[in-house]
């Protein structure tokens, strides 16, 4: 993909990819975030499977930047045209604060992410699954979409059960814990009627988020859906082992929307930013040199037993290492 001349100096662009099976309700959340995106740039890139884009047209009535693509799984056969879009929304004047790519029933989201990866004007955010409670049983046993469904599930970072009121409470917990069982380090959460909080796409939302010029965050978000997301911070004075960090960072305990900070390392002379997502972590040089200490934050739906299960887990995979950072 090809770059803009000042890319080096621009922010990547939050990415999140909205994944579910056939009638899950993708379209349903989508309107709901940009009908509660507080005046930010969202930008929706929308794949239907066949030659006209219903999709792309309801969510065109809730926000007029919306890209659509036709005619087949985003994933393989329109790759091509896929990466063309995502170099055309970076090459903007004024880019998006937020890019949406929703997938068709039928795609691999975790495939789209890692074409959307392809290209560093981008960041991973996430990979959000819209999962039918009352249908979600009887689609994973059939013989035909069973597998496609378990991949979209196994490979999504926060799962949202939809049409909970339909299922009734018996049947949305069994659907919790199949899917709990297929994705185990996902966000489970309840969307109802759609509404989510924003800060599921982007570092926004009810988040009480320490230095916020630093780390990003900004913005309240408030509507009648029930938040469990909130988030804590780690510090430590210590230089840290790239790869003792990374590994700890892939084996935490709990389930984790993302994670992200600014961090010292042993053998690099300036701070490093680092970005948890989806099991993968990425690290990225820094030329700032007045951060005197290594932050993590972390995004979740975290009670203060998982909190401390995470800083115990923390502790221990790094307290080898004890180098103090520069004064």
């Amino acid at each position: 993909m090809s770059t803009p001349a000042n890319a080096g100096t621009r922010q990547p662009i939050p990415l999140v990819v909205l994944g579910g099976y056939l009638g899950a309700g993708k379209t349903t959340l989508l309107n709901q975030l940009l009908s509660n995106a507080a005046g930010r740039r969202v930008a929706v890139l929308v794949n239907d499977f066949g030659e006209v884009n219903i999709d792309a047209a309801l969510i065109r009535e809730r926000g007029a930047d919306v890209i659509q693509l036709e005619n087949g799984c985003i994933c393989c056969s329109i790759g091509g045209r896929l990466a063309e879009a995502l170099t055309a929304i970076d090459a903007r004047a004024e880019r998006p604060e937020l890019l949406v790519i929703e997938a068709s029933g039928v795609s691999d989201p975790l495939r789209i992410a890692q074409v959307g990866l392809l290209d560093r004007a981008f960041r991973l955010h996430g990979i959000v699954v819209a999962v039918d409670a009352e249908c979600v049983q009887a689609t994973l046993q059939d013989a035909y979409v069973g597998d496609i469904v378990r991949r979209q599930i196994a490979g999504a970072t926060a799962l949202v059960l939809t049409k909970t009121d339909l299922a009734g409470p018996v049947a949305t917990s069994a659907a919790e814990q199949a899917v709990a069982s297929m994705a185990p380090h996902a966000t489970l959460l309840q969307g109802q009627w759609g509404r989510l909080p924003l800060s599921v796409f982007l570092d926004a939302g009810e988040l009480a988020l320490p230095r916020q010029g630093m780390l990003g965050t900004a913005g309240g978000w408030h509507s009648g859906a029930p938040s469990r997301i909130s988030s804590f911070v780690w510090r430590t004075a210590r230089r840290l082992d790239k790869h003792a960090l990374r590994q700890c960072l892939r084996n935490l305990p709990v389930p984790l929307l993302r994670a992200k900070g600014i961090v010292w390392l042993e053998e690099r002379a300036q701070p490093q930013s680092v970005h948890v997502v989806g099991g993968r972590t990425m690290f990225s040089a820094l030329m700032a040199s007045d951060i005197k200490e290594s932050t993590l934050v972390f995004i979740g739906c975290f009670d203060s037993q998982a909190r401390g299960t995470v800083l115990r887990h923390l502790e221990a995979m790094l307290a080898r290492v004890d180098d103090a950072v520069p004064a």
